[in-house]
């Protein structure tokens, strides 16, 4: 099965447990993998004025993807999305920061433009309204349908041969 990696939002900003961090940057080294990075632009999307808060200035991704995305908001932009639909892959997994927000709307845009998006529940925290991410799995099961709640449920067959070849 052909994959690759949607690591959604860690950056500074959003706390993640170290173990997940370690986790995403592994997994990240065997796929091929697109990293989104959440920058403040009022203009574009009105977080402060809304909500009062917005994302540190200097924040970069805390992995190391293979490509870079900068978003404002909560989707991933487009070129992100056309991106990885021009990688021709079975499904992309998802992971990172805000299962209940921007992993999501990252779902939707994946799911939508027909790219068979898979949650990866342990490598993937809740906001500040749910930490344990347990809301956004939910919705993603709903509305999606695929999560794998382990990494043993990781086909990574494929994985070996690509590396070698």
């Amino acid at each position: 099965m052909r994959q690759a990696l949607l690591i959604v939002d860690v950056q500074p900003s959003f706390p993640i447990p170290i173990e997940i961090l370690h986790g995403i940057r592994k997994l990240s080294t065997l796929l091929p993998s697109v990293a989104t990075v959440e920058k403040h632009d009022e203009s574009v999307t009105p977080f402060e004025s809304q909500l009062g808060w917005k994302p540190g200035e200097a924040d970069e991704s805390l992995v190391p993807a293979g490509r870079v995305f900068i978003k404002h908001g909560y989707l991933p932009p487009p070129a992100a999305i056309e991106y990885l639909r021009d990688l021709r892959v079975d499904r992309i997994l998802v992971c990172g920061t805000q299962a209940d927000t921007c992993v999501l709307a990252a779902g939707f845009a994946l799911f939508d433009a027909g790219l068979h998006p898979t949650l990866l529940e342990w490598l993937t925290v809740g906001s500040s309204l749910d930490r344990s991410g347990e809301l956004g799995m939910r919705l993603w099961k709903h509305h999606f349908g695929q999560v794998l709640q382990h990494s043993h449920q990781l086909d990574l067959t494929d994985v070996a041969g690509s590396l070698i070849t």
